[in-house]
């Protein structure tokens, strides 16, 4: 097995694309601890390796987020060992539970009309261009003309992600839904 690896516009992390699907098609998950990783036996063993800060799982490739002291010339080679280790082992990416958590209730009315535009803006336009740096933009929340986004992967943290959020994804939603008067980043 061959894993390349790839910068990402955020220094603190790096891309590593194993050549096969991570999590298939249209899902990811982000992890910043250990302990927030329960569901994703990957997430945790890349955990152990000491100075990771955070774990993000795309369609077929992983980013890890390291300690800023943390020194990549020594973890690299670990995580690249890991990941090599858990895919060849055939182990789930992520251990499905039964008790799925209910989804919060969509708005109602025009500000329902806005949020599915919002959605697939950021899904056809925005979401493709930051997996390809590593990392991933997730609607968060719409109210009072605030739009809310996650940012995931290489993208948090990001020196460059308050430029995309404003400059680049808040003038596009703004260009194609009046209504909109900003976007931030949530936690």
């Amino acid at each position: 097995m061959f894993i390349q690896t790839e910068t990402t516009p955020n220094p603190l992390t790096l891309k590593f694309l194993p050549g096969q699907d991570v999590l298939g098609a249209g899902q990811t998950r982000f992890y910043t601890s250990n302990t927030k990783a329960e569901d994703s036996p990957l997430a945790r063993e890349l955990f152990r390796v000491k100075g990771v800060s955070a774990v993000f799982l795309g369609a077929d490739f992983i980013t890890v987020t390291k300690a800023e002291d943390a020194d990549w010339g020594v973890l690299k080679a670990e995580l690249l060992t890991g990941i090599m280790d858990f895919f060849v082992a055939g182990r789930p990416v992520v251990e499905e539970k039964s008790d799925t958590p209910a989804k919060a209730p969509a708005p109602a009315g025009e500000e329902s009309e806005i949020v599915k535009e919002i959605i697939e803006l950021i899904d056809t336009r925005v979401r493709p261009a930051v997996a390809q740096d590593g990392g991933d933009i997730i609607f968060h929340s719409y109210a009072d003309g605030i739009v809310r986004l996650e940012m995931h992967g290489a993208c948090s943290g990001c020196p460059s992600s308050t430029l995309t959020l404003k400059s680049g994804i808040e003038n596009m939603l703004k260009h194609y839904i009046p209504e909109i008067q900003a976007v931030e980043a949530v936690e």
